[in-house]
């Protein structure tokens, strides 16, 4: 493959999970992904701590937004290889459809933003979120994706997924 691999991540918000899994697909993938993100009902904004973990990944901020994922089901979008449910609710809603059938999974993350108690708790739950993607991200830049077929990418995708539950 000549070009670099489209990743979608989705969520609800779009504001913190899935802005997390578009920088880290994008930083970690040394060219091989470009990551995107959207959400079903998505936020007016990105949550402050995604922000600053995409600083230190080195990802441009200007390209970070909440936006939705009727974007992407566009005939201009870009076309998504992958699309990769971050949320739980996320995954249970009816998505657009998505042209060209990109390979799907699931891999949900409790959502950091909820945690209200004290600042060092809301790092804590971002930082788990951010390992979480970057180890999963890690296992999939490391697939010989052109040699798979459709099948079994979904069926890697959820292995690794897999690999990391509790």
């Amino acid at each position: 493959m000549n070009r670099p691999y489209n990743i979608l991540f989705l969520c609800t918000g779009n504001s913190a999970r899935s802005i997390l899994g578009e920088a880290l697909a994008t930083t970690l993938s040394h060219g091989r992904f470009i990551g995107y993100s959207a959400g079903s009902t998505p936020k007016s904004y990105v949550h402050p701590i995604a922000l600053k973990l995409c600083r230190e990944m080195g990802y441009p901020l200007e390209l970070l937004r909440s936006k939705s994922w009727d974007e992407f089901g566009r005939e201009d979008a870009p076309h998504m290889d992958f699309i990769i449910t971050v949320c739980d609710s996320a995954a249970g809603e009816e998505c657009p459809y998505w042209p060209g059938h990109p390979a799907t999974a699931h891999w949900g993350f409790a959502d950091p933003a909820l945690i209200d108690s004290n600042e060092a708790d809301m790092w804590s739950a971002f930082r788990k979120v951010e390992m979480g993607l970057r180890n999963r991200i890690e296992l999939l830049s490391d697939l010989p994706i052109e040699k798979l077929d459709h099948l079994q990418i979904k069926d890697e995708l959820s292995l690794i997924h897999q690999q990391f539950k509790i």
